[in-house]
């Protein structure tokens, strides 16, 4: 394009010095600068085209890397959610452990607290005759 220019400004001064100058070697400059245009437009759309199909394999290759880290994401999630539950599920066998634990250990000291009372009352009848029988008649 800069040598169309040279050529274009040294046919321009020429013009201006000769009274003879033929006007259609500037015409044919410019059917040479048509086509360099044309040569440039045409380069121009190829390297957009180039641009383009750049941008789509992006978007595939930006699209494949986001599905695998929402499938690497949902695993985990899906590991994390059945390791929950698991725990979840063994608190739940501790606590039911436990609350059997309680409820045997209640009647356990239930059975404890009868026994004693019942030794306790046994002890006070037993005390209770001791002293009725060991009577002072009064005279």
């Amino acid at each position: 394009m800069e040598a169309l220019l040279s050529q274009f400004a040294f046919l321009s001064d020429e013009a201006l010095r000769d009274k003879n100058f033929d006007p259609s070697t500037i015409e044919d400059l410019m059917k040479l600068f048509e086509i360099e245009a044309y040569k440039s437009w045409v380069a121009m759309e190829l390297e957009q085209e180039k641009a383009e199909i750049d941008l789509a394999q992006a978007e595939r290759d930006l699209d494949s890397v986001m599905e695998s880290a929402m499938d690497e994401f949902r695993r985990f999630e899906e590991g994390k959610e059945r390791m929950s539950k698991e725990e979840l599920s063994r608190l739940e066998e501790t606590a039911e452990r436990e609350r059997k634990m309680g409820k045997l250990t209640g009647k356990a000291a239930i059975v404890a607290s009868k026994i004693y009372i019942e030794a306790a009352t046994a002890s006070m009848k037993s005390a209770s005759k001791g002293i009725s029988s060991n009577k002072v008649h009064p005279n």
